[in-house]
């Protein structure tokens, strides 16, 4: 079928006119929906139609959407069913002169706007590529049904709405992306505003964190603060991945913050702050989260966890207590009480390794987990070698990193305290 206005015969000067305005006018660079707005009228003027209507293809290339149609619901065509649906299959024109008379019509749609619809000019819209872009349909042409100079003219204008509308969906497409990376890079750059800047000075103590997402947002994160109740301790981690779960975990420390800074206890802070979690987070979210307060002057540590394990004291002679989750996650489900804190001793040497699973789970192209036997060795090697937490922390990390042999795909968060000999 002809393409370009050089195979078409000879147009009255109106019909070229109109061709040639409608051109002109979608070369100029448009929003999607003002440029199916103006495809539908330039249709209808070229064509001398009633009402022009635009589907566009989905992705996948199997179905339809309508775009562009006055008192209609959104309403979305398979391809091959009725008559926009058998065009968008065959990637042919279908003339209908009488719509009623053709099996393929849908009379719902005229049902539903009160439009009675007698001829239909359906044309696919295809890129350079031959891909289709979407279905124009022209409804109605003044003075009787559309003939084959109709049809001519309309393939005609086809070609530069084609072009319009993959250059404008591509527009768009362009614009969500980079949208989309600028708030993440808003997320992230808040969610690390959250993280401790420097690490407190508690004396007596050493500690290192870190923090390392598997994308731009993480679901992980992990704190320590110096509050009138102790050392604060944190380690946490959101089911899922990305904005969200950055989201629940940035919002479960500030809970914390808020409740331990007006004075609340280990045990009711946890509490409150879960049934806060479960209030607030949609379902099916919830957080692994480690809560300890340390007091400095007894070395005693308190703690609760909710669904975040293994929990690693290793006392100063290399002795490795694992401790495992206390209660469950938070926000998972409202706590008909406050849960009870575990104690543990911090003894001269003695260390605290809080790791989420992104260490654990590491694997490497055998499909091996690093598990907690690595983690433990390579902390023992660096206790023997003098080094502080800041250098076991780094010796970890590269560790796992060399093992995992693949990109990193899971968060990786480390708190690691340690009590000077």
């Amino acid at each position: 079928m002809p393409d370009t206005l050089e195979t078409l015969p000879t147009l009255p000067p109106a019909a070229l006119r109109a061709l040639l305005d409608a051109t002109r006018a979608l070369a100029e660079p448009l929003s999607l929906q003002t440029l199916l707005e103006r495809v539908a009228q330039a249709a209808c003027d070229v064509l001398q139609a009633e009402r022009a209507s635009v589907w566009l293809a989905d992705e996948a290339g199997r179905r339809l959407s309508l775009q562009v149609a006055r008192d209609l619901p959104p309403i979305h065509v398979d391809w091959g069913r009725g008559i926009v649906g058998h065009c968008a299959a065959t990637h042919e024109v279908v003339n209908v002169p009488e719509a009623y008379a053709d099996a393929r019509f849908n009379r719902e749609v005229d049902r539903a706007s009160g439009f009675v619809t007698h001829s239909i000019l359906a044309l696919p819209l295809l890129d350079r590529g031959g891909t289709l872009v979407g279905v124009l349909q022209v409804l109605n042409r003044h003075g009787g049904p559309f003939d084959d100079a109709d049809e001519q003219l309309a393939t005609a204008l086809a070609a530069p709405c084609a072009a319009a509308l993959a250059r404008a969906r591509m527009t768009e497409q362009l614009l969500a992306a980079e949208r989309v990376q600028h708030e993440l890079a808003l997320a992230s750059e808040l969610q690390r505003a959250t993280l401790p800047a420097t690490m407190p000075d508690c004396p007596g103590y050493e500690l290192h964190g870190c923090f390392m997402p598997a994308s731009e947002t993480g679901g992980d994160t992990f704190d320590a603060a110096l509050l009138p109740q102790g050392l604060l301790l944190v380690l946490a981690d959101a089911a899922g991945h990305g904005v969200p779960a950055a989201l629940a975990v940035t919002q479960m420390q500030a809970l914390l913050r808020m409740a331990l800074r007006l004075g609340a206890d280990l045990e009711t802070t946890f509490r409150h702050v879960n049934d806060q979690l479960v209030q607030t987070l949609p379902d099916g979210r919830f957080v692994t989260a480690f809560v300890g307060l340390l007091d400095p002057a007894t070395h005693q540590l308190r703690f609760i966890s909710g669904g975040q394990s293994p929990i690693l004291h290793r006392a100063a002679d290399g002795a490795v207590t694992v401790h495992r989750a206390t209660v469950f996650p938070m926000g998972a489900a409202l706590l008909p009480a406050a849960p009870r804190a575990v104690e543990q001793a911090m003894a001269p040497g003695d260390a605290l390794l809080l790791l989420s699973d992104g260490f654990y789970e590491a694997e490497d192209a055998d499909g091996q987990n690093f598990g907690r036997a690595r983690v433990q060795a390579l902390f023992d090697a660096a206790v023997r070698r003098g080094d502080g937490v800041a250098a076991a922390g780094a010796a970890l990390v590269a560790a796992v990193q060399a093992y995992a042999r693949a990109p990193q795909d899971d968060d990786m968060t480390m708190l690691l305290l340690r009590r000077l000999a």
